[in-house]
Formats: structure tokens, C-alpha cells, sequence
């Protein structure tokens, strides 16, 4: 067990080990998104950081079939920071709440020597969907395409540039496709911290393991950050999953069983 997850195991209520904890109609939710852990500031504008800080958490709450409502935001400001510093790091916000009708409602805000951004957010849900739920026989899939971000990162350490348009400067969220399948969907998370990682999740929540129909290389299986919806269904509803995939031009991956047993990961870290 690493760090992370034995610190979350020493809070013990029923509202733990979902992308957000469930109360009524509601799910809220909390990520962190730091300098020198998930960014470097020469990667990356202020605003493409402030963009992708908003898309961490509105991923939480679209594969718990939630859709976002109000933020609050706790930011570590670096102390050099200047007026525009500040104007360009809202545009950012203001870009990505817009694109899901978000309206941050406070926060705070603090001194420090590296920008650090926390987001909690309360989004609104009629049929939350939970990493628990998957039964012996569903199928397993993924949306789009993985691996990548991994790549990138590797190019980024090495003082290389990336594309601007790669999923590690902006995830591709795929909401649409999700809140259209939601109803045929037995359980879910997004892929933060990478396939394998998170199939472990799956595994010891459901307590399944996977027969799988494709082979993955190192960078497929265990790139994080991807924020690709990872999701199993029902075998009979395989048409429909794929039916909405097409509707919504998202690119629909299944790639296993679950069946008795268990699975564990043996990837690292995706953090540097």
C-alpha cells in the first residue's frame, strides 16, 4: 500500500472510495494540483494551468454521472507574483467553468514560493454511478486513446517541447458519451493515475479479476493523467455502449472480462 492510499484508510465512513462522496443529490469532490507534482510553470501558460486545474475535478464528477455546479478555490499565490499573473491565471478559470456552467463561489487565497491550486466542487446528480457495482461477466472498456501523456511527460523531463493540444497540457474530457451511457454503466473512475493503477481499484472495491482480450504496452498500461473514463457494463448492453460511442464521436475500448480472482498493479508512480 503506498502513502496516498494508507492515509485514506485511516478516515473510515461510508463516504470514502468513490471519485467524490455522495450526499443526497449531490457529490463533492477535491483535487489538489501542484508546482513540481503535476507541473512545471516553463511547461505550461498560467492559463493553460488554471484550465486544466478546473478539468481534474469536473472529470471526478462526470464519471460519478454528476454534472459540476459551484467551486470554491484554495490557491498558494507565489510571491512574485504580479496583477497580470493573477488576470491571466482567472482567465483560465473563467474559460473552463464557462465551458461546464460552473460558478466558483469563494475560497482562499495565501502566500507562497510555488503555485499550488486546490478545487473542491459540488456538482448535482440523479443516478450516481460508483466504482463499486461491476459484476463476474461484465465487460471492461476505456474511452479515446492511452498512453500518451505518459510519452509526453518523458519528452518534458528531458527539456523537450510537446504539442499543444496533448492531453498534458489539456484533458479531452468525454462527458457527453457518459452522461448519454450512464444508465447501462455498472461502475467507473477516470484514469489518473493510470490503467493498471486504477483496474486495481476496480479489482479490490468489486473484487473481480480481469480476462484480458488485448496487450498493453508499459506506456498503454501504465500512463497517468490520462482522464479517460475507465468503465464496465453489462455484455448485453455491448451495441448500445458502442451505438453512444459513435453518437458522440467518442472511441469506445473494451479490452476484458471480469471474473473471479483479483488483480494488482505493478506500475509506479506517474508523479515526478
Amino acid at each position: 500500500m503506498n502513502k496516498e492510499d494508507y492515509f485514506i484508510s485511516l478516515f473510515n465512513n461510508k463516504f470514502l472510495g468513490d471519485d467524490g462522496a455522495v450526499i443526497k443529490n449531490q457529490v463533492i469532490s477535491k483535487d489538489l494540483f501542484c508546482e513540481g507534482i503535476h507541473f512545471k510553470r516553463e511547461w505550461m501558460s498560467l492559463r493553460e494551468i488554471a484550465i486544466k486545474s478546473i478539468l481534474v475535478n469536473v472529470s471526478d464528477a462526470v464519471v460519478m454521472n454528476a454534472k459540476p455546479k459551484y467551486a470554491l478555490l484554495g490557491i498558494v499565490l507565489p510571491k512574485d507574483f504580479s496583477f497580470a499573473n493573477m488576470r491571466e491565471l482567472k482567465s483560465g478559470f473563467d474559460f473552463a467553468c464557462s465551458n461546464y456552467n460552473i460558478t466558483i463561489i469563494g475560497g482562499d487565497t495565501v502566500a507562497g514560493d510555488k503555485l499550488d491550486i486546490s478545487i473542491t466542487l459540488i456538482s448535482k446528480t440523479k443516478n450516481p454511478i460508483r466504482r463499486k457495482g461491476m459484476k463476474k461477466g461484465d465487460y471492461l472498456a476505456y474511452t479515446g486513446d492511452i498512453g500518451n501523456v505518459r510519452k509526453d511527460l518523458k519528452k518534458l523531463l528531458k527539456g523537450l517541447r510537446i504539442n499543444k493540444k496533448s492531453k498534458f497540457i489539456e484533458p479531452k474530457l468525454k462527458d457527453k458519451f457518459f452522461y448519454k451511457a450512464s444508465r447501462y454503466i455498472s461502475s467507473a473512475l477516470d484514469i489518473s493515475d493510470g490503467l493498471s493503477k486504477d483496474l486495481s481499484r476496480l479489482s479490490s472495491i468489486n473484487k473481480v479479476g480481469f480476462n484480458f482480450n488485448k496487450n498493453f504496452s508499459k506506456e498503454e498500461f501504465c500512463s497517468g493523467e490520462e482522464y479517460e473514463i475507465l468503465f464496465s457494463f453489462d455484455k448485453r448492453d455491448k451495441q448500445k455502449i458502442l451505438s453512444l460511442g459513435k453518437l458522440t464521436k467518442t472511441p469506445i475500448n473494451i479490452f476484458a472480462t471480469a471474473k473471479r480472482g483479483s488483480f494488482k498493479s505493478r506500475c509506479k508512480g506517474n508523479h515526478f
